[in-house]
């Protein structure tokens, strides 16, 4: 059996201090200075005292444009949002990014972890829009790191063969509703299933931990 303590560090220990949320964006545009964020969710990850990883909590919140940015139309064909839909119970950009902060750093203290880091399909785009908001927000104690990320693209092309996120979900037996794509709790779900799959499978290869593979 595993104490408290030995669980805490499975996954502090998997990613060298990191504490892995997965997050995804839907925005008004692709310049994360100008264009709105329009949606976010995020997703906790937990190790089970066999070292396989999991999804734990979840948050997502539609987001009020902040004042003055750009929403292209097209932006909105493509992934479905109507800002100005009474019913999305919008929050602003403030509201959301401080609950996601008080559940990641919940996690990051609890799995005795240093810093979390955004995992994300093509990340660097998810990171941008998270910083940017930040900024606009003037929140304090970001408890992402800035600049590192998890990539599950860059991931999938090397495991599978794929960085397309429906491609990479199905090529890894995860099943996939196209009809669902573009909405953030959905993508982040799906995102959070591939990622865990990828690192699982890397353990179900021999591949982790690395004593096991010193010992061969």
């Amino acid at each position: 059996m595993h104490d408290v303590n030995e669980l805490n560090s499975l996954l502090s220990s998997r990613f060298r201090g990191f504490y892995p949320v997965v997050i995804d964006v839907e925005t008004a545009g692709f310049d994360p200075r100008t264009n709105a964020l329009l949606e976010i969710a995020a997703i906790t990850l937990k190790m089970d005292n066999y070292g396989w990883l999991g999804k734990d909590d979840i948050l997502h919140f539609h987001v009020k444009p902040f004042p003055g940015l750009t929403i292209h139309p097209e932006a909105l064909a493509f992934n479905g949002i109507d800002p100005e839909n009474p019913l999305r119970g919008a929050v602003s950009e403030s509201e959301a990014l401080h609950a996601i902060f008080k559940l990641v750093r919940k996690g990051v203290t609890k799995s005795g972890c240093n810093r979390a880091v955004v995992v994300a399909h093509n990340a660097i785009f998810d990171l941008n829009f998270i910083n940017a908001a930040i900024e606009r927000a003037r929140l304090k104690r970001n408890p992402f790191h800035p600049f590192v990320t998890f990539d599950t693209a860059a991931l999938s092309g090397l495991v599978l063969g794929q960085t397309v996120l429906a491609k990479a979900c199905n090529t890894a037996g995860i099943p996939f509703d196209n009809a669902q794509a573009h909405s953030a709790l959905y993508d982040t779900i799906q995102t959070a299933n591939l990622f865990c799959e990828l690192v699982n499978r890397w353990k179900r290869l021999g591949g982790w931990p690395l004593t096991s593979v010193i010992a061969l």
